[in-house]
């Protein structure tokens, strides 16, 4: 797993484990629904990631306790039985879709209508909304390449910045490599202001023969492998100044396999 030092939950959420386990997650945006007598997500995310030997055991695990904070859809994997999953777990409402034959995406959107009408504001309809587009980018990459999907091509998948809802080449809020800093919107769903100093700060790859050998492809930075420079920021956006003692650049550092020490 990817972890800040000294931690021992990723705090992104990808994780792969000894027995043949692997997860991510996407964050369901515009959701609403908090129990504060619950369990926090990454208290149930590390004990899955220690504990789960099975899909059915990931989602016992991320379900007790629930306390609907940082809900997510989780996307889930088994070595051995060659099976993944997409679990959406909200507060009040939880869905499990299964495949051995398929695939899920996912761009910060819920897919239950239950868990869409009850505890969420998301627009499924919304042409505009950033996660619509992402989400339409995401199936037809995976339409367009069913079978020929490999750790190369996620990574071409990863640095994408084609905007869905215009066929053009332009990195922004709505390419799956986001760059809302270069984004005259924002992304109002997250409650990003125009060109806020956000998007996508690292990526991560792997497969599930590499997931078997407890390796990851991962790059820190836009996985685009563009630099992001602060003091040009600054100089273009000075509305963001106050944030000149915590911003620093963000270097695009190159592509890189990760194992797991022996």
């Amino acid at each position: 797993m990817d972890a800040l030092p000294g931690a021992i939950h990723s705090g992104d959420d990808f994780v792969v484990n000894g027995a043949g386990i692997m997860y991510t997650e996407t964050t369901m945006s515009m959701y609403k629904g908090f129990d504060e007598a619950g369990t926090p997500e990454f208290v149930r995310a590390r004990r899955a990631a220690q504990y789960a030997a099975s899909i059915d055991e990931f989602i016992r695990l991320m379900g007790e306790g629930n306390n609907g904070a940082y809900a997510n859809d989780w996307l889930v994997g088994d070595l051995k039985t060659n099976e993944i999953a997409r679990f959406e777990l909200g507060l009040k409402n939880r869905q499990v879709w299964r495949t051995s034959d398929g695939y899920y995406v996912g761009a910060n959107f819920p897919s239950d209508p239950k868990v869409i009408a009850e505890e969420t504001t998301y627009r499924p309809e919304d042409p505009d909304l950033s996660v619509n587009v992402r989400k339409a980018r995401w199936e037809k990459l995976m339409e367009d390449n069913k079978g020929m999907i490999s750790a190369e091509t996620a990574m071409i998948f990863e640095a994408d910045h084609i905007d869905a809802s215009t066929g053009q080449l332009t990195p922004s809020s709505r390419t799956l490599c986001g760059h809302i800093d270069a984004d005259a919107e924002g992304l109002p769903e997250f409650i990003w202001t125009p060109y806020y100093p956000a998007g996508s700060v690292q990526a991560k790859v792997t497969t599930s023969k590499l997931a078997g050998e407890m390796k990851v492809w991962a790059r820190r930075g836009h996985p685009c492998g563009q630099d992001f420079i602060a003091a040009d920021f600054f100089a273009a956006h000075p509305e963001y100044d106050w944030m000149g003692k915590f911003l620093r650049d963000m270097k695009a550092f190159p592509w890189t396999l990760f194992e797991a020490q022996k």
